[in-house]
């Protein structure tokens, strides 16, 4: 892309409410990151903050100031918070430089960046780049000022082109909008204005293909254009986890201030009944009496009893989530090698997330499939060829031989040598076959040196068509517009092109008439098996049958069909035809219906020729994935810009949309009316109930269908657009969540976000939408998780997603292992810290009850210090990076196993307050057990043991003992870190102990180690050890027999899968099942994704290209090239020639389909 100059033009922005409106202009720089240089520490704080558990230790901080209160020392909670704002602030700026957008440079003239490019500006743009704003296009390097643009990552676009260059006019054009399919703007120039339309700009996002060079105006540029007006926000995305630990932290803190106030009130009647007694070595400081006594006991009891919510919890939380990131960077069954891609987690908070999906919203382009066709298979007067194929078709099997044919493409394949030695033989029916593909198509051939052939084709299936022609002989060479010349076996023959019928959607098919160089004329068709079936000649009857069967087979598979038939013309009846269709054409009244009479009366009574069959080439383990995933119990939503047979082809394909379905909807109602009743009536259809619960603010849950059987949906985007209207909304989502599949095709991007936010909107649900192209954007933002293929579409969706891959496939390893896992780490992690820190709690309050109630701490000070960050730190952490119920191959074997994902059964307010129940269980065990066994209890040697040191020893390391236990009981896969992590932090326990509680470190600082001796006068004694062991088995005692019972009386999907591995164990897992297509449907397989409007540019003589070098018409040893396709879209209908039959336009040079129409005002 070259910046030339700002042209001296005024780009004037009208809105509604005035008629001028000058604005600054608008840059080209956007951003795909949430933070900058100046906004990161406020936005970061802010949004940390919203964490209330980090609020809270701002507060005890502000307590543990006043010295009246606390008991601690402040820096005691301003190092670890401070420590975990900054850490979290680090990754989370490392995750904000991983998205930021790449910004390429641009060279000659003068080199700038994508950024620097504003509105005026003109640029220049060369072969293969992206167009990096919207643009009116001014000249090209083609003949006419012709562009070629790939629009993968834009839907329904098409252009205009026209020369304004060296010119100075004003452009006056709509706002910055969204509408991808709209334009409307005037230039004026010399007095005179000229309208602008959608075919006039090209769009951000899109591609120049084989073009030069071309130079546009800027209209738009940065988040004004098109393309970002549909991408979005960034938002702050937080987990269920997250959002579920906040209301908990609440819960939390409503049950610390209960407690403190029991302890706060115990302490107010203890003063008065108790408090005088103590009076002569405890006097009360002047006016200060029981109720400021309570009053202070209140806040002390806060600050000990912090640890419910102990700061160490964030920590570990941010490691584990950064941990597991790391996983899925290293996870090398997830490197695409071809592209050299890794995966890669963009972000390292959502990782949980994953393994609680319940809606994937997909792409099909560059998702699903490759969007490159492939000629398979066909059938030709009864006979079906390609059989071969249904094999494993490895590198080593036998290719066809084309060497025959100097002007074969080199990449086409094809396996079944019984093609190529019937066309050898000359069999008439397959010349026939054959030289209908290579005449009846809209395709250009642009031979730059003589044999190099290469075509464009408006869509990938004529494309694919016309090479298979091309490869077994039949080689389309060039085009007038009034001629089609092609190489038949070698021998060069021009047919003359008397009258095109052009595809549309409704016709479904598409007709050329032709006269052969021996005068011959004919009609060549090819279109939907089931249009063609219905104007077949009766002598048809025996052969469609025998190819309905093909048919049959072929749409079984998969493959996209066409039916393929001819007719012999008598030149007396063209001729008339011809005369009625000129008149017809002229007709101011019905003209329409009048044409679409002729067009029937002259495609009847056709000859069948067969059919093809073509493979929109799947990424590989596409189907497989799906099944997977479906088994999981994840609905797969298709959001696409393709057409409805399409993408309906591509749902049976990819195993998304299967034969044994009840039935699969279609919902194409041109008015809010037809779409309400066309939903309605499938209700009424199908009885199912719906579940309906209020969430905050009255906004109606949807809960999950209860459906029998199995069914699809397919809606089209005009319809969809009024389903989404809010009095359709909730009709629309209560019958998509009824289906097993859902396909909306013909969508916007904007639409693909209103569809993924009206699903979170009313399913509590957690959705997934995944993507390859910048017009994915806006729905990678608005789903709780966003993916982005890294492939052939650019890296816009890349940067706006959370994890990214170079395949679909790796999307079930990413959730069924990596999510999977992740999520149920983090439920263990979450249950086990809860457990271990609500025991550790709950001995302070019962020990207030025996102290006075005067905020004295049970255990040793250096043990509340170590207890999260040394004693249990390092185990939770081994069993939250390394614990695994099954390995990745039994997850893939048994997908069930994501299902309680999806029901938040590991952790929920159900498995907190389970939890909580349990820690109370312990911790009363762990406080009354040792207080009753020390109750008047002396040494071997005499001496009393039953003293507050002895006590707290014995109690912190009965509580250590205890929570190590339960730790081992909830790991359910044991590494050598694991063990080395529980024993070592034993070790070290008592290491410490001992080292603390010796004479030496008493010599050193006395008012802090004042536990002289306790340890090695206590733990020497047997009845201590009794005491450890009995609360050991008292506290994991009901847990066993819990889970025992659990186990037996209701198991698990988990619980059932480990018993069913037990004997397997040492087994290999078997192989996973290959997806085994059916043999026969009764469907259409129809498919065809080319569009309406190419017929009047074929046979006009304004869309010449370049002159083709003419080639020898026998098969000479000459050169070869590949075939390339561009996929595009136009609207026309039937296009004669408008010329008498043997005329020929003068200085008309033998040329190729352009896909643009020329301006015709003479003024430009």
């Amino acid at each position: 892309m070259t910046f030339i100059t700002h042209m001296d033009l005024i780009i004037i922005l009208y809105f509604s409410h005035f008629l001028h409106s000058f604005k600054p202009l608008q840059t080209n720089a956007i951003k795909t990151s949430k933070y900058n240089p100046f906004t990161f520490l406020p936005l970061n704080l802010f949004e940390q903050f919203q964490r209330i558990a980090n609020a809270y230790f701002l507060f005890l901080l502000v307590l543990q100031v006043i010295p009246q209160i606390s008991s601690l020392s402040w820096f005691t909670t301003v190092v670890p918070l401070v420590l975990v704002l900054t850490v979290t602030a680090a990754k989370d700026a490392t995750d904000d430089i991983v998205s930021k957008c790449v910004l390429c440079t641009i060279s000659p003239l003068r080199s700038e960046k994508w950024m620097d490019v504003q509105v005026g500006d003109i640029i220049r743009l060369e072969n293969n780049q992206f167009v990096t704003a919207d643009l009116l296009l001014l000249s090209s390097s083609e003949p006419l000022n012709l562009v070629y643009i790939e629009t993968a990552e834009l839907d329904g676009l098409v252009y205009f082109l026209f020369n304004v260059y060296n010119l100075k006019p004003a452009v006056r054009c709509e706002p910055p909008n969204n509408r991808l399919d709209r334009f409307t703007g005037t230039l004026t120039y010399a007095g005179q204005k000229y309208p602008l339309d959608n075919e006039k700009i090209l769009l951000r996002g899109c591609t120049l293909r084989n073009t030069e060079w071309c130079f546009g105006l800027v209209l738009f540029a940065g988040p004004e254009t098109k393309l970002m007006q549909n991408s979005g926000k960034t938002t702050f995305k937080r987990t269920s986890i997250d959002r579920l630990m906040n209301v908990l932290v609440l819960c939390i803190f409503g049950f610390l201030a209960f407690m403190c106030t029991i302890l706060a009130i115990g302490n107010c009647f203890w003063e008065m009944n108790e408090g005088s007694q103590f009076m002569v070595f405890l006097p009360r400081q002047d006016g200060n009496n029981a109720a400021f006594s309570a009053f202070l006991t209140f806040w002390s009891y806060v600050i000990i009893l912090n640890t419910v919510v102990p700061i160490s919890l964030y920590v570990s939380v941010e490691i584990i989530r950064l941990g597991n990131s790391f996983y899925i960077d290293w996870d090398r069954k997830m490197y695409f090698s071809r592209y050299n891609t890794p995966a890669e987690a963009r972000t390292t908070t959502l990782n949980e997330e994953l393994g609680q999906i319940k809606y994937i919203f997909s792409d099909k382009t560059g998702t699903l499939t490759q969007n490159v066709m492939t000629f398979n298979k066909c059938s030709i007067n009864g006979k079906s060829y390609g059989e071969i194929q249904k094999l494993e078709i490895t590198k080593h099997t036998d290719t066809v031989d084309f060497s025959f044919n100097p002007l074969a493409d080199p990449r086409f394949m094809f396996h079944d040598h019984a093609l190529v030695e019937a066309v050898k033989l000359e069999d008439p029916e397959v010349h026939a076959f054959f030289r209908l593909l290579a005449l009846c198509h809209t395709v250009m051939a642009e031979e730059k040196k003589e044999g190099e052939l290469f075509y464009q084709a408006q869509s990938p299936d004529e494309g694919a068509l016309v090479t298979a022609a091309r490869n077994f002989g039949f080689v389309f060479r060039s085009r007038t517009p009034d001629s089609v010349s092609i190489v038949e076996m070698g021998e060069e023959r021009s047919y003359e092109l008397l009258a095109i019928l052009d595809f549309n959607n409704v016709r479904k098919r598409m007709s050329i008439i032709v006269r052969s160089p021996e005068g011959k004329l004919c009609l060549y068709c090819k279109g939907a098996d089931t249009i063609i079936y219905e104007r077949l000649h009766q002598s048809c009857s025996k052969l469609m049958d025998v190819t309905t069967e093909h048919l049959n087979e072929f749409a079984g598979e998969g493959l996209r069909t066409l039916a393929l038939a001819y007719k012999n013309l008598d030149e007396e009846y063209f001729n008339q035809w011809k005369q009625r269709h000129h008149e017809a054409s002229t007709e101011l009244d019905n003209q329409e219906s009048k044409l679409d009479e002729l067009y029937e009366e002259i495609e009847k009574d056709l000859l069948l020729l067969g059919a093809t069959a073509i493979e929109d080439k799947l990424q590989d383990g596409v189907p497989q994935t799906i099944e997977q995933l479906s088994k999981a119990n994840i609905k797969i939503w298709v959001l696409t810009g393709d057409k409805q047979e399409t993408a309906e082809n591509i749902g049976y394909s990819c195993n998304l949309l299967r034969e044994e379905m009840n039935d699969v909807f279609i919902v194409s109602g041109n008015s809010p009316e037809d779409v309400r009743q066309e939903l309605r009536s499938v209700k009424r259809l199908y009885h199912f109930s719906l579940d309906k619960r209020t969430l905050g603010k009255g906004v109606k849950l949807i809960a999950d269908e209860l459906v029998n059987g199995e069914y699809g949906l397919v809606i089209n985007g005009h319809s969809l657009a009024y389903a989404l209207e809010g009095s359709m909304e909730l009709e629309f989502l209560r019958t998509a969540c009824m289906c097993k599949a859902v396909i909306c095709c013909r969508v916007t991007p904007l639409q693909k976000a209103q569809v993924v936010e009206l699903v979170k909107k009313y399913k509590q649900a957690v959705t997934l939408a995944i993507g390859d192209g910048a017009n994915d954007v806006s729905m990678i933002k608005a789903a709780h998780i966003g993916v982005g293929i890294s492939g052939q579409e650019g890296m816009q969706a890349v940067l706006s997603s959370d994890y990214s891959f170079a395949q679909f496939r790796f999307l079930q390893r990413l959730l069924l292992v990596h999510g999977r896992w992740s999520y149920l780490r983090m439920c263990k992690f979450l249950r086990y810290f809860f457990y271990k820190n609500f025991t550790f709690t709950f001995v302070h309050f019962w020990y207030g009850f025996f102290c006075g109630f005067s905020a004295q701490t049970v255990y040793d000070e250096w043990f509340i210090t170590l207890y999260n960050l040394v004693y249990t730190a390092l185990p939770v952490l081994g069993m939250s990076l390394f614990d695994q119920d099954v390995n990745d191959v039994w997850s893939f074997q048994y997908p069930q196993l994501y299902i309680p994902g999806q029901l938040n059964l590991y952790f929920s307010k159900k498995a907190f307050f389970k939890c909580a129940l349990h820690s109370c269980y312990s911790s009363m065990v762990l406080f009354f057990i040792p207080y009753a066994a020390m109750h008047n209890t002396v040494r071997d040697d005499g001496k009393d043991v039953a003293d507050y040191q002895s006590f707290a020893l014995l109690t912190q390391t009965c509580l250590l003992f205890a929570v190590t236990i339960q730790l081992g009981l909830e790991m359910s896969y044991w590494t050598a870190v694991n063990t080395f992590f529980v024993l070592g932090s034993l070790a070290m326990y008592f290491a410490v102990t001992f080292t603390m509680y010796s004479n030496g470190m008493f010599l050193i600082l006395p008012s802090a180690f004042p536990f002289i001796g306790t340890a090695r006068n206590s733990l020497n004694q047997p009845n201590m050890w009794l005491t450890i062991l009995l609360t050991s088995i008292l506290c994991v005692l009901p847990v066993v027999t819990y889970r025992f019972l659990f186990i037996q009386l209701c198991p698990t999907i988990n619980d059932k899968v480990r018993m069913d591995l037990l004997p397997k164990q040492h087994l290999p897992p078997p192989p996973l099942r290959t997806r085994i297509r059916r043999t026969s449907s009764r469907r259409s397989g129809y498919a065809f994704s080319h569009a309406q409007g190419y017929g009047d540019l074929v046979t006009s003589g304004r869309f010449l290209r370049r002159p083709a070098l003419s080639g020898s018409s026998g098969f000479a040893n000459i050169g070869r090239t590949t075939t390339g396709f561009s996929p595009m879209g136009r609207s026309a209908g039937y296009s004669p020639t408008g010329r008498p039959q043997n005329a020929k336009v003068p200085d008309v040079e033998v040329t190729s389909l352009q896909m643009y129409r020329t301006v015709r005002d003479p003024a430009f």
